[in-house]
């Protein structure tokens, strides 16, 4: 029979997969002997099984009872026992940490019988009959599903009858009727009472745990974190330590650096008589962690000495539980912390420094979408804007939206299209939706280790906690601060640096981050800009993967080069059609004899070649691919429907309406049903005469301009829409004809490989193509058989909730699907032509976990959008160094 329970003395770190990350670095502390409470860990493999079946793996609970026997005699007392009953904690672990995703349940044992017991070996009544009531309203909402409102109604009814403002002041009579009235709700609820029986409080909180792995709010921060839905969660079963005994004991959060800045220190939250809900609920606001040395400095320097221990043991940031139950300190998890996009760069180039880690390790602890963020605007301050109030800076960055005091209210505006800032007294798991929908977050409770500020954090998403002094009705939807009313729709900007609030929308300006990359900023001024430029600089160092550029302009490609691009990987020709040349293409389009057809090309030939001799000399040096015309012409026409108006109102008017009669047969003519699979890219090519032919002249005679001046340009030809070598061939034969009238030599030319078919026939057309660049967008919706622009809206919400995607196949790469015809193309392109240069200029070019595919798929290069460079040559450095299987999450 298969093993499903395990001792804390029996893991250890590694061993996440089976233990979750909570269980295996509880296994870890034991094991370097630090003070963590007797437990055992139940396997995801149990949960697994569990969810699969529906049914508690056989054995399961044999085994848990068996492991608690062991925790019963290491503290010397017994679960149910109600003269000296042993109380437990039950809670979740994943492998990838999800705080506050799934459920926690605390205080199992407590019962009728034992209360009393507990009252007289612990803390007195009032701690007795308080951690019931946690227990009741806790195993209620978790385990029954009971609303979670009508116990904190309940409460708030109690302390309004005994003229308190905390749970703290209420007396013992107070909270002996606080039981009475839970155990009612419950009952009323759920038609059953409170379970008097403590294995079956423990078997029923160890179900509700592996059903809340499929939660709805847990699948949703898996979906937005990227997490796979099949791993299950361990649970964790642990004898309780209590830090509400009073004013000796109490309960933390701690960092062994800033998670929000990287800075080195003491940071952490702390909170006297009290559990570790009430810290990470933010229900009260906390103290610094450096108050706890005048508090209890025994215990303080203790937890210091620990908090040194795991920092060298993991070689990380450490994010640390703990609670002190009458002077002893008792560690309760410690994990790898989750930390802003900021901080994780600064830590890196830290632990580096400190000789922890090499520079590849420190590759390994950042990544893209944290250095995307890094280039997010910041509030300039210039006009010296009055703060509203001022709060704990959780979550770095400069948000603005409509205040906004409920979730499904913040997700309904922003699907609307409007910034929102969701404002709360403190968030709760059942917040996330709106969390993250809004631009950023703002609470008037809790701490830099809320609920609001860690999941803050781990989304990127701007954070301010504890702002006091709002008085947040979110009954009345609006806030009030020194006699000012902000009600819901009014706009608000958050500084999740400084934790100032502003009312109104504040101006921003670039980040640090993106004025070094411009060259505005040298590395030296700046800590995180000299972190930031140390790594990407190992990355370029380490990677394999080129990173090119999409652009079509000059200036589009200057910037490029100053983010360090190494050329263009797509330069869009036909963007070069637009604005006053709009004009020239309906000559073309509208042209009924050969003369009137190339008298529209000549029109537009000079001005192409203007384009190109701009981008070849802001690229000077570096490869420039140009994609030869690919839309269809039609779309360079008005609209069929705006047409046919205009031309209606004309005839009402009695005006003349020659030429929009005239556009608008074309119009007609030109109309297709599914445009995407119509007349374009190479089909264009062929159908329009000369068409083709005056961009490659275009290009070959910047090309001889551009080397007359002094310069080496490196244009590339890339003919789309290939599905079979004989389209590229006919292209390529004019092609090769027209460079050589030019008298310049050494243009490769090479095609775009987006129809599945030409995929599938890559060794054929490799024998006529110099390279290849997959055109992923179009790859991805023929590959499925749906149009982006008609389906993202449509279906893809509902496609994600089901979990049919992971992910947008548009925005990271379908790699079983879309990836096995890249990789097919790859293998059979370079069996024809060993020397084929292979890349890729779609947008997922600039998706971290799309070039990691496209490095372990043999591509040379990879092309994105020019603000996306960075993200790239930092993915290329990872995907270079990644051999140890880690992950960044």
């Amino acid at each position: 029979m298969a093993k499903y329970v395990f001792d804390f003395t029996e893991g250890n770190k590694e061993l996440k997969d089976l233990l979750g990350g909570k269980g295996a670095n509880l296994a870890e502390m034991t094991r370097l002997g630090l003070p963590v409470p007797p437990g055992f860990t139940i396997s995801t493999e149990a949960c697994r099984e569990y969810l699969a079946t529906g049914a508690v793996p056989e054995g399961l609970f044999d085994e848990v009872n068996r492991q608690l026997l062991h925790v019963e005699a290491r503290m010397g007392r017994a679960l149910g026992d109600p003269a000296d009953p042993l109380l437990l904690s039950v809670r979740s672990g994943g492998k990838f940490s999800m705080p506050g995703m799934m459920d926690t349940v605390l205080d199992i044992g407590l019962t009728d019988a034992s209360v009393a017991g507990l009252a007289q070996h612990y803390g007195g009544e009032r701690f007795a009959w308080d951690s019931y009531r946690r227990l009741i309203q806790m195993f209620g909402k978790t385990v029954f599903g009971v609303p979670g409102e009508a116990f904190e109604e309940e409460l708030a009814a109690h302390k309004v009858h005994a003229g308190v403002r905390i749970d703290t002041e209420l007396t013992v009579a107070d909270l002996r009727h606080l039981v009475a009235a839970y155990q009612k709700i419950l009952q009323a609820h759920t038609g059953r009472e409170f379970p008097q029986d403590p294995r079956e409080q423990l078997h029923l909180a160890i179900r509700a745990v592996f059903t809340s792995w499929n939660s709805e709010r847990a699948t949703l921060y898996r979906r937005q974190e990227r997490i796979p839905h099949t791993l299950g969660t361990a649970v964790n079963v642990m004898a309780m330590v209590f830090g509400n005994l009073g004013s000796d004991s109490g309960t933390g959060v701690a960092f062994t650096r800033d998670p929000a800045t990287g800075a080195q220190g003491v940071y952490g939250d702390y909170l006297a008589n009290a559990q570790g809900e009430d810290v990470v609920a933010g229900i009260r606001n906390t103290v610094p962690l450096q108050d706890l040395e005048r508090l209890d400095k025994t215990s303080y320097d203790e937890l210091m000495s620990i908090m040194a221990t795991l920092e060298g043991h993991y070689r990380d940031l450490c994010d640390i539980e703990f609670t002190i139950e009458r002077g002893k300190l008792w560690m309760l998890q410690t994990r790898v912390g989750k930390r802003t996009a900021a901080a994780a760069f600064i830590i890196a180039s830290q632990l580096v420094d400190e000789g922890l880690i090499d520079l590849d390790e420190a590759l390994q602890r950042v990544n893209g979408a944290q250095l995307a963020q890094l280039t997010f605007p910041r509030f300039d301050l210039s006009g010296e804007p009055e703060a509203l109030a001022k709060g704990i800076a959780a979550s770095p960055g400069a948000a603005y939206g409509k205040a906004v005091f409920d979730s499904a209210r913040a997700a309904e505006v922003a699907a609307g299209g409007e910034p929102v800032i969701l404002v709360r007294r403190e968030t709760n798991p059942d917040d996330l939706p709106g969390m993250i929908a809004a631009q950023g977050i703002l609470t008037s409770r809790g701490g830099k280790t809320s609920h609001a500020a860690v999941v803050a954090r781990g989304m990127g998403k701007t954070c301010v906690c504890g702002a006091d002094d709002l008085e947040v009705d979110t009954a009345g939807r609006k806030f009030t601060v020194d006699g000012r009313t902000v009600s819901e729709g009014d706009v608000i900007s958050i500084d999740g640096t400084s934790g100032c609030v502003y009312l109104g929308e504040v101006p921003v300006r670039p980040s640090a981050v993106v004025r070094y990359f411009e060259g505005e900023v040298s590395p030296d001024d700046d800590a995180l800009v000299a972190a930031v430029h140390r790594l990407v600089t190992h990355a370029d160092e380490a990677r394999r993967l080129r990173v090119r550029a999409n652009a079509d302009t000059g200036e589009d490609a200057a910037r490029a080069r100053r983010f360090g691009a190494e050329g263009i990987g797509l330069c869009r020709t036909e963007h070069m059609f637009l604005g006053d040349r709009r004009e020239l293409v309906e000559r073309l389009i509208l042209a009924r004899t050969d003369e009137e057809r190339q008298a529209a090309l000549d029109g537009l030939m000079p001005l192409q070649r203007a384009d190109f001799v701009e981008i070849f000399q802001a690229m000077d040096g570096l490869p420039v691919t140009v994609r030869l015309i690919d839309p269809p012409l039609h779309e360079f026409l008005p609209a069929l429907e705006d047409l046919a108006v205009r031309v209606a109102v004309a005839h009402e008017r009695g005006e003349d309406a020659g030429k929009d009669e005239a556009l608008l047969a074309a119009v007609r003519r030109m109309h297709e049903q599914n445009p995407m699979l119509g007349l374009r890219g190479v089909r264009l090519g062929l159908v329009i005469p000369g068409l083709f032919g005056m961009q490659v002249r275009a290009i070959a005679e910047a090309a001889a301009e551009c080397a007359r001046q002094g310069g080496t340009p490196r244009p590339e030809i890339m003919v789309p829409l290939v599905g079979a070598v004989q389209e590229l061939e006919t292209v390529r034969a004019e092609a090769e004809r027209i460079i050589a009238e030019a008298g310049v030599s050494g243009i490769p030319i090479g095609t775009m490989i987006e129809v599945p078919r030409a995929a599938l026939t890559a060794d054929q057309i490799a024998e006529a193509a110099e390279f290849f660049s997959f055109g992923t967008n179009d790859l991805t919706q023929m590959g499925w058989g749906f149009s982006r622009d008609d389906v993202e809206g449509a279906f893809f919400p509902r496609y994600l909730e089901l979990g049919i995607f992971g992910v947008s196949p548009f925005e990271s790469i379908d790699r079983d699907g879309v990836g096995r015809l890249v990789r097919i193309a790859v293998d059979e392109g370079r069996t024809a032509r060993p020397d084929l240069k292979i890349g890729v200029c779609g947008e997922h070019g600039g998706d971290p976990d799309s070039v990691h595919f496209f490095e372990d798929a043999g591509l040379d290069y990879v092309s994105c959008s020019p603000f996306r460079v960075p993200v790239a040559r930092l993915e290329a450095g990872r995907a270079s160094v990644h051999s140890d299987g880690s992950d960044s999450r």
